[in-house]
Formats: C-alpha cells, structure tokens, sequence
C-alpha cells in the first residue's frame, strides 16, 4: 500500500521547454512539458536515451532552469531564480539518489549522511543522520566506511542521506542501475517503506520492471510526454523478494 495522495502539489510544470546549444546548433531536449505531483505520490519517469527525462529530472531538482515555461515547486516558483537561490532551495526541499550512490569513501555512513546538513540553514536534531540509517535499516552498519559495505548497503546509507534535511521531495535517477536484480528489489522495498510513510519521490528509471513498483508511470519520447497513467496494482517488492527466495529453495 502507498501513501495516500494529499491534495496538496509539491511539483507543478507548466509548458517546460529546454534547448541545449551545441555551437550554432539548437538541441532540444524537453518540448511543451505539462505535469502535477501531489504530496505521497511515489512517480516513474521512464523513457529511453535521449527521451528528455534526465532534462526533466534536473529541472524538478533546480540543477537546471527550463528555456521556457513555469515551475513551481512545493509553492514556491522557481523558473527564474539566480544560482544562488536555486542552490538554497535544492537544499532544503529536495532529497537526491543517484544510480553511482556518490559516497565519500573516508567517510563512515553515518557521515556521509550528515554531510547534508552542513549546507543545511534548517535546525534538525543531532540524531537527525542515525534517525535517517535506522529508516533504511542501516543504523547497525553507521561506521563502517562505503568500501566495507555492499552495493545494495551502500544505496541505502545514499537514500538516507537524502532523506536527512527532511525534504520535500526525493529525486531518485535509476537507483537500482548498478545493482543486481535481488539487490534492486530490496532497494524498491526500501523506497515504498518510505512512501508509505508519506514520502513524495520521483524516480527516474528505463526499466518498466522497476517503474512497476510505483504508482504512476510518466512516459518520454523525444522531450515530450507520451503516456501519463496511474498503476493500480504496484509490485509490492517485498513480496517479489519472498518470491525469489521461496524459488531458489526449490
């Protein structure tokens, strides 16, 4: 079960477009790109290379700014803003996930999830970080250094530090990428756990397996929107993981 979704809109895009210049050249990469996301949603973004979805990622994450159209995110419209700002804004509402994790090695879990908060103008509870490992069932690992840990561990102490400033969004770009198929279930298991705890995330992913697990697919082909639909029965990962090991029994 998913958590329920609010009427209240985190992320609002109205007619995104971007072009690239490559030289004399214009790229583009979104065209005319209209979206709601309301607070519990739980979001796919799938498309193949080249079909705008990193583009839009960015964007929903304040890296990017569109080359027109309006984006306001939890309310706040952010289309304009000077680097400066988009940088404070990106820190406080948005969570990131990525596909490489992009721990710093010296650092132990529990370390590389506070990092956050060192660019953090919000107060937060010095237990804030280990609050955030044991939500990902990771609180037991919390000094052990990236190389110690696995690749599925190693997803988690990212997702946690993510979820440390408390967001209001969780941007994920194919957080199962690197990992093998079990792997990757048990890191779907954790990201529904924190949907249903009320967690709004985007995740961008090629693999319709995986966007299977969410509650709404969005589909891109040539920077624009081709499917936009609800999933009414999501893959429930933990009973796909039951599954596995029920079938590796026999």
């Amino acid at each position: 079960m998913s958590a329920p979704v609010t009427d209240a809109i985190v992320v609002r895009a109205e007619n995104l477009s971007k072009v690239y210049q490559a030289g004399e050249v214009a790229v583009p990469a979104l065209n005319d790109v209209s979206l709601t996301i309301r607070r519990g949603e739980f979001v796919a973004v799938v498309g193949s290379s080249g079909s705008g979805k990193t583009t839009l990622l960015n964007i929903i994450g304040c890296v990017d700014v569109p080359t027109c159209g309006r984006y306001v995110l939890d309310g706040q419209e952010v289309s304009r803003l000077g680097d400066m700002r988009l940088s404070r804004l990106r820190n406080e509402k948005i969570g990131f996930v990525f596909q490489t994790f992009n721990l710093l090695p010296r650092l132990s879990a529990l370390e590389n999830v506070a990092l956050p908060l060192f660019y953090s103008r919000r107060r937060l509870a010095r237990s804030a970080p280990r609050e955030a490992l044991q939500r990902v069932g990771l609180a037991h690992r919390a000094r052990h250094r990236p190389a110690q840990l696995s690749g599925g561990e190693q997803q988690r102490v990212a997702i946690a530090r993510a979820l440390v400033t408390q967001p209001s969004l969780i941007l994920a770009d194919e957080p199962t990428g690197n990992l093998d198929t079990r792997t990757g279930q048990e890191i779907m298991a954790v990201l529904q756990g924190l949907n249903r705890e009320a967690v709004t995330i985007v995740m961008v992913t090629h693999e319709p397996v995986i966007a299977a697990h969410t509650g709404r697919e969005i589909r891109l082909q040539d920077g624009r929107i081709t499917m936009d639909h609800r999933i009414e029965k999501p893959v429930v990962a933990e009973q796909a993981l039951a599954e596995m090991t029920a079938g590796a029994r026999e």
